[in-house]
């Protein structure tokens, strides 16, 4: 009989020594310490999860009544929404949603990214956290399609149809993906089960690992200290650490009765927020034989979709330039150690050399692909000293602004026509943002760094 050393009895006690509930409870809830500084930022990985579960749910009571055929797919929504008692309120609850599970990623990503969230220890904890996200894009790509609008329809077809440029596999795989030579029922089946049971599972999963790592090294806090190495109270717990449960638990509780208040206004006041979080498009049933005049992706993909499209033959060599600067720059100034120091500026030139010898749509689509998947290689990019933005130099807060400011700009540009004068502007944007990424072994040990402290700086709310 397994022995979780917890003193238990009755019912609970029965339960615990056949499985370690209580255990659990203890090691992630009321003994386990959080750094006593925590501001309103860390509200989004707890408004995250509730997120999540608002998904879940609202997912199951719409698959009730949901039909995955191409012939009654459109209808069947139509019919949750006028026929289905509440049907609407789920509706727009998980349409809603769907936005407002962006918007708070995007924000806890930022946290992330302003206090060092990703430096050592909590490495494997942000690659945990970028394949959420890559997820969740994914996600959010397959559930698009289901309601069979003509945004939909017509999203589906374009995205798909980038695959085709990948070199020798490319059409093959656009068709294996489709299960057709077209968007058709066999496509709108592999995405409902997609959208509906594989992917789900896998964020569930990836959600689980990044708790229990997050658990493991301890979490981050806006100094950047670490509490597990600082002094300990009489008992051997952190001094400038407090239980979770509690005091985070009810700390949380004002970040969700504010986001819920936000939340309800979007559903019952404008759960279309303007044609943003709903296409008016895609209240149309989806036409095979009319194209829309304006074929754009909902706006949390916008910014890279941007990206994808400011890629022109021409602006290849802009690219392959950037990469050449990079690599040199890299090499000269950047304090990596062993093969690191000559691996990334090599693979850097290689991408530059190819840049003129593939087709641009597919360069378009890497940039698109790799201006995410850049994000997982943060613990290994940033050589500051300095975990937090409070004691990097007052220039850094700058770069970070711009990076900001240039990510809005790529999603705006993304909801735009195709102009020259917004091709240039994508090209221009698309640079930063790389050039931020790319450039960070070096710009980011520049310059003048604070002292840290040795333990938190906090100050206790007086009564």
């Amino acid at each position: 009989m397994a022995n979780n050393n917890v003193e238990t009895t009755g019912f609970l006690g029965w339960i615990d020594r056949r499985f370690p509930l209580t255990k659990m409870y203890k090691e992630h809830m009321s003994e386990y310490y959080a750094p006593k500084n925590f501001n309103f930022w860390y509200f989004f990985g707890s408004l995250a999860l509730l997120v999540l579960v608002i998904q879940i749910v609202s997912g199951i009571f719409l698959v009730m009544n949901y039909k995955p055929d191409a012939n009654l797919a459109f209808a069947s929504v139509d019919y949750i929404m006028r026929e289905v008692p509440g049907g609407w309120f789920i509706r727009y609850m998980h349409s809603t949603g769907a936005s407002m599970f962006f918007v708070v990623i995007y924000l806890h990503m930022l946290r992330g990214l302003f206090y060092g969230s990703y430096r050592k220890p909590r490495e494997l904890v942000w690659v945990f956290g970028v394949a959420i996200f890559l997820s969740l894009m994914g996600e959010a790509f397959f559930g698009y399609l289901l309601p069979w609008g003509q945004m939909s329809y017509w999203g589906a077809q374009v995205i798909v149809n980038l695959f085709s440029t990948i070199p020798f596999i490319g059409p093959d795989l656009a068709i294996w993906i489709r299960g057709d030579y077209v968007v058709s029922d066999a496509t709108l089946n592999r995405f409902f089960a997609f959208h509906v049971i594989a992917i789900p599972l896998v964020l569930v999963g990836l959600v689980v690992a990044h708790i229990l790592a997050l658990h493991e090294v301890g979490s981050n806090n806006p100094d950047g200290v670490e509490i597990k190495e600082g002094p300990k109270d009489k008992y051997g717990h952190p001094a400038d650490g407090i239980p979770f449960h509690p005091y985070y638990t009810v700390h949380d509780i004002v970040g969700v009765a504010g986001f819920l208040i936000i939340f309800f206004a979007i559903v019952f006041f404008a759960p279309e927020m303007g044609g943003f979080f709903l296409e008016y498009n895609n209240f149309l049933p989806a036409d095979q034989l009319q194209t829309p005049p304006d074929i754009e992706p909902v706006w949390y993909f916008t910014p890279f979709y941007a990206e994808l499209r400011s890629v022109t033959s021409d602006f290849t060599w802009v690219l392959s330039a950037a990469a050449v600067i990079a690599a040199i720059a890299i090499f000269l100034k950047a304090r990596f150690s062993g093969l690191w120091r000559v691996i990334w500026p090599v693979v850097l030139i290689i991408v530059a050399v190819l840049m003129k010898t593939l087709d641009a749509k597919f360069w378009g689509v890497l940039t698109m692909g790799g201006s995410v998947v850049i994000l997982g290689f943060l613990p290994w990019l940033d050589r500051s000293p300095v975990k937090s933005i409070r004691y990097r130099p007052n220039w850094h807060k700058v770069v970070y602004a711009i990076f900001i400011l240039d990510f809005l700009i790529l999603g705006w540009l993304g909801t735009q026509r195709v102009t020259p004068v917004h091709t240039l502007m994508g090209q221009i944007t698309t640079v930063i943002y790389l050039s931020f990424f790319l450039l960070m072994p070096v710009w980011s040990q520049m310059g003048k760094f604070k002292p840290v402290p040795d333990r938190v700086t906090f100050q206790p709310h007086v009564h």
